[in-house]
């Protein structure tokens, strides 16, 4: 039995109010309409607020529970903060995506994926849809390794990765597209696994060609005369347009009627070759780029994709070229037959597109492609194949290697382009020109040396037959007759 004092005691709670504590006392008897009249004078609150309302009427006998109750509620006020605030930062981290440890999981992923192929006795260790290229064991290895160059042209091979996935941001394809900035990771690593590491036709080869690509963009203000969709299906190209090219160009393959040329009937096997790899990449869920876009679009894109990688076999340059010509004078943005065209000749204008840059990064370029003709020329003579002259390091040098295809291959399509886009004559064509003539005169160089030679060479000879009818032969010494 409690004291009847007790019962009649009045109540006393206290309120944290705008961090100041407010004291409220009322008697046990107080009605509802009283406490409310005591709370929203202690705590300056509305007397229509709905939430003292509520609360007076719901437990009159329990007034103790108002302090916690209110601490509560401003505890879970915080508490929403602070998870949105989190929500929004774990979004942040995910789109600026730049962090190693996430790129150091994804190439673990691949690992395990490459391993799991492998176990299951998948071809090729590094990917499961590389093409095991059929050799019957035989390899021909080179005279000489890559020239091992010094140069700013090889510094940027660690942060490639890093440019390629800025480019496709900056570009606006990420949000075009409504990509996952993690696949796209993903996606560029596995683009990257799947170049093979040859003198020339690497993945150094496939940056290089994506970020001329990606500077004709801006410098022919690409953006403004087409889609985004276009811009996509460009840079998408440029990046898989050589994956895993296995070093041997289609000539070799028709001759040596490999794998490839077989499964392709001998048209443009490589090529067809890349495209397949580029696509067996893109059906992986965990890297296909294009998994937000609607399926008719895709198969769109995969047709335009598939367009310009076939256009970079350079068997069909005159015709892709000619075709061009015909429609530069009077070209028409609006007409997709004009468009298509003109994307062709982009890729090819990129893929070839070394001769375009400063002498120290194009010429390194020059003996990595020599390296690799030399290469393919030592296994056709091992195998009773045919050998094109300059792909033979017994007959060609650089200068004779890199005239001939500037003068009548590289400047005359680059000047087709610049009809269309005048911009591109002294950042592009007059370094072709430039190139061109730095070639000739090495070749007047090697062609003058090689005549002083000959001079020798026959002095030489005529002096040695010279001391030879004239030796005395009573002495171990040469002696001359006047």
């Amino acid at each position: 039995m409690g004291s009847s004092s007790s019962s009649y005691a009045p109540k006393t709670i206290y309120l944290d109010v705008d961090g100041k504590v407010q004291k409220v006392v009322f008697s046990r008897h107080c009605s509802p309409c009283d406490i409310k009249e005591l709370l929203c004078s202690s705590s300056n609150i509305p007397r229509s607020d709905s939430f003292v309302s509520s609360f007076v009427h719901y437990d009159v006998h329990d007034l103790n529970n108002l302090l916690v109750f209110c601490r509560a509620f401003r505890i879970n006020e915080l508490k929403t903060e602070v998870t949105n605030r989190l929500a929004m930062l774990e979004k942040r981290v995910e789109l600026e995506g730049l962090k190693v440890v996430e790129i150091e999981k994804c190439k673990n992923d691949l690992k395990k994926l490459r391993d799991e192929m492998t176990s299951r006795g998948g071809g090729r260790v590094n990917c499961p849809c590389k093409y095991n290229f059929s050799d019957d064991g035989k390899k021909v290895t080179p005279r000489r390794d890559v020239p091992n160059y010094p140069k700013v042209c090889w510094l940027w091979q660690s942060f490639s990765l890093l440019c390629l996935e800025y480019m496709y941001h900056d570009l606006g394809l990420v949000k075009e597209f409504n990509m996952n900035p993690i696949t796209l990771k993903r996606w560029l690593l596995a683009i990257q696994e799947n170049y093979r590491n040859n003198p020339f036709h690497n993945f150094r080869h496939c940056f290089c060609v994506s970020q001329m690509m990606y500077g004709m963009i801006h410098l022919c203000n690409l953006q403004e005369k087409m889609t985004l969709t276009d811009m996509g299906i460009l840079m998408t190209a440029a990046v898989c347009h050589d994956l895993d090219h296995p070093g041997y160009n289609n000539t070799y393959q028709i001759n040596a009627r490999t794998e490839l040329a077989v499964r392709y009937n001998d048209i443009s096997p490589l090529e067809n070759h890349h495209c397949a790899v580029a696509f067996q990449i893109l059906s992986l869920p965990e890297c296909n780029i294009f998994a937000n876009v609607d399926p008719e679009a895709f198969k769109q894109i995969r047709q335009a994709i598939i367009t310009l990688i076939l256009a970079t076999d350079m068997a069909r340059h005159g015709e892709i070229l000619d075709s061009f010509k015909q429609k530069v004078d009077n070209f028409d943005f609006t007409n997709e037959e004009h468009v298509t065209c003109l994307k062709m000749v982009l890729i090819k204008c990129c893929d070839i597109s070394n001769e375009v840059r400063p002498t120290e990064v194009a010429e390194p370029w020059v003996d990595c492609l020599l390296e690799e003709y030399f290469m393919q020329s030592d296994r056709e003579k091992s195998e009773g194949l045919p050998v094109a002259p300059f792909m033979d390091r017994d007959k060609v040098t650089k200068p004779t290697a890199q005239i001939g295809f500037i003068k009548f291959v590289l400047i005359p399509m680059f000047e087709t382009v610049m009809k269309l886009f005048p911009q591109i004559e002294e950042i592009m064509v007059q370094p072709l020109r430039d190139s061109r003539d730095h070639y000739e005169e090495l070749k007047q160089i090697d062609d003058a040396m090689t005549e002083v030679e000959l001079y020798l060479s026959i002095y030489l000879s005529i002096t040695a037959i010279y001391c030879t009818d004239n030796m005395d032969p009573k002495s171990s010494e040469y002696s001359f007759k006047k």
